[in-house]
């Protein structure tokens, strides 16, 4: 014998809506949490933060709805970002954004666990980040911001267009991080190519900053070259000012140098790096893999020139390199 039990249609309807709609508002109910690290402070990294932010919730992510930030800064001291990381870490968050390779070394000895988007590497297979740029593997991925041998060489060329009378540029070179000697090399290959030659200069922290522009004017240095480093990304006010006042014209790969008075910046856009970190995290916190997820590398370059610093150091920018310019501060 059978028996068979009939359910009103509306009891029916409810039961299946009910069961149907259990999972669906468990997952809307997940609150991720995000950690982000940054050697510099929270005002001179107010723009990336905004930017990578601001793209999280273009993706879905509102800050109090969804997702939490863990924000932390290390105020331009490099020696707080194992703490920091630490920190991070011990919260359980479920990915960490990094800036530079210094926070990536912090982030790396800390956990292998955790999801890594880093969102300025440079040479990350080199510094032994990850195992290629299609696989990375392990639990780091994200974009990479190295400037290549031809773009270092770029900017070289159009720094000598800019001011054809510098044949003595000094390079502002930090030897702490894990890419800076692949960085100088490609620099002094681009200078010997072209004739020029290159002093380098040291500079380990931001009170060394002033005696290193002391060193260029006593080597009879005609311009600066500051190559990308987190030492004098945080400090880029002050490097410019340095350069200003030693009348040295200055070109460097990121454009925020320009904006703080630099001369002429020829390299990646930096907010549009931490733009594409936040593509990484979204993917991340809907399940995939870091080790599956292929590292991004810019293909589109910006040169950005101020003429009223041009102006100040007595030297007139050719046309030319004006109109191919994607901006011009005046």
């Amino acid at each position: 014998m059978s028996i068979v039990i009939r359910f009103p249609i509306a009891v029916l309807a409810l039961f299946v809506a009910s069961t149907a709609a259990t999972p669906v508002a468990a997952q809307a109910s997940k609150v991720h949490r995000v950690g982000y690290l940054q050697t510099a402070s929270a005002e001179e990294q107010a723009h990336l933060t905004r930017a990578f932010e601001d793209s999280m919730r273009e993706l879905g992510h509102v800050e109090g709805r969804n997702v939490v930030y863990e924000r932390r800064f290390a105020d331009g001291d490099t020696r707080r970002l194992p703490a920091l990381a630490a920190e991070l870490v011990a919260l359980k968050v479920d990915v960490i954004v990094t800036g530079a390779n210094p926070v990536i070394d912090a982030v790396k000895k800390a956990t292998s666990s955790i999801p890594v988007v880093m969102a300025a590497s440079r040479d990350p297979v080199g510094s032994g980040y990850i195992a290629n740029f299609a696989r990375p593997g392990g639990n780091i991925t994200g974009v990479t911001s190295a400037p290549t041998v031809e773009s270092i060489g770029k900017a070289l060329e159009i720094f000598r267009e800019a001011v054809p009378q510098a044949k003595r540029i000094a390079l502002l070179w930090n030897p702490t991080p894990s890419d800076a000697t692949a960085s100088r090399k490609a620099a002094e290959a681009a200078a010997q190519r072209m004739g020029t030659v290159l002093l380098v200069v040291e500079v380990r922290a931001r009170d060394e900053l002033e005696a290193a522009f002391d060193a260029m004017v006593r080597q009879r240095a005609e311009g600066v070259w500051v190559l990308p480093d987190p030492l004098t990304f945080t400090a880029r006010s002050r490097v410019a000012a340095l350069a200003l006042k030693h009348r040295l014209p200055s070109v460097y790969w990121q454009r925020e140098f320009v904006d703080a008075g630099g001369l002429v910046a020829y390299g990646a856009s930096v907010p549009e790096q931490f733009r594409r970190a936040a593509g990484y995290v979204d993917q991340i916190l809907k399940g995939a893999k870091p080790a599956e997820l292929a590292i991004y590398q810019p293909t589109t370059f910006e040169l950005v020139v101020n003429v009223k610093t041009a102006n100040a150091l007595g030297l007139t920018i050719p046309q030319p390199l004006l109109q191919r310019a994607a901006d011009v501060l005046r």
